[in-house]
């Protein structure tokens, strides 16, 4: 169930993706994460990012010039899609279903949203359950 307007994937987002996966082979995974999602406009400017975390900028550059993640990101690219995710970041609130004991999506939330409509999104499905 879609509860809030979805955002829709960023058109440099794959990009975006292949380089957050490179910083990842020299420890810096999360550190690109972030600096990508505080600065999605710059998406393009690799070079950049990459000196501001240090990287080794040769290793970083063959790594994207090589696509080697490009496979495993079109594949959840494609999961993504088929599970209903439109943009990122995307949130699921899921209860345990007590006959297979497995998660159950029961609500969805798409973009970086403010404490409170997380609030609400839980104050909703809490009403639900009942």
């Amino acid at each position: 169930m879609v509860d809030l307007p979805l955002e829709s994937i960023h058109k440099a987002a794959f990009r975006g993706a292949e380089m957050v996966r490179c910083a990842g082979e020299q420890g810096k995974f999360w550190e690109m994460r972030t600096r990508l999602f505080s600065n999605p406009q710059t998406l393009e400017d690799t070079a950049s990012h990459a000196s501001a975390l240090r990287l080794d900028g040769k290793r970083f550059d063959t790594c994207m010039a090589s696509e080697k993640f490009a496979a495993d990101i079109k594949r959840d690219q494609a999961l993504a899609e088929q599970i209903g995710v439109q943009g990122t970041p995307t949130f699921f609130l899921a209860v345990t279903d007590s006959a297979t004991g497995k998660l159950k999506p029961v609500r969805l939330m798409s973009g970086a949203r403010p404490f409170a409509s997380f609030q609400t999104l839980i104050d909703a499905a809490l009403a639900d359950a009942k």
